[in-house]
């Protein structure tokens, strides 16, 4: 559930962690699903026994699949200025896949408020540090800096 700040207390923001996500299971039926709609069927994601054959062992998701769930993830860690009237996702200044997110495996997000600046009287844009975790993993599946922004009444 998102947090609801005030404008006067978004200093103390910067730099806060927010709580990991609650773990979600990637499904080879997601996968599926995901490289229907994308057009991204490559064998590594939609062939079980041919991924077998690879140092994956394994179907594993596309990078775009694991960079998309942070729009469900966001859901619970977001920070939402009271008086927002609209927020809009502006982009990525910084995305890298890190490690395979293997079919069946868990993930979760990590946030970091890295800034949040009022560029015009009501918008602010936040900077967002996240980091997929998978379950047992040595390394992030990704990391990336998430930018957005809130306009506020």
């Amino acid at each position: 559930m998102p947090q609801l700040i005030k404008k006067e207390d978004i200093e103390q923001y910067i730099g806060h962690t927010c709580e990991p996500t609650a773990w979600f299971e990637v499904t080879q039926d997601q996968v599926n699903v995901f490289a229907d709609c994308t057009l991204d069927r490559q064998f590594i994601h939609i062939d079980p026994v041919a991924a077998a054959q690879t140092p994956f062992g394994g179907t594993i998701a596309h990078g775009f699949l694991t960079l998309s769930m942070l729009s469900y993830f966001a859901e619970s860690f977001t920070l939402v200025i009271e008086g927002i009237y609209m927020g809009v996702n502006k982009g990525f200044d910084k995305v890298r896949f890190v490690a395979p997110v293997r079919v069946g495996s868990k993930i979760r997000c990590h946030a970091t408020i890295l800034d949040i600046s009022e560029k015009r009287p009501g918008q602010f844009d936040f900077k967002v540090g996240v980091s997929i975790e998978i379950e047992g993993g040595e390394k992030p599946a990704m990391v990336a800096e998430w930018l957005s922004v809130q306009m506020v009444n």
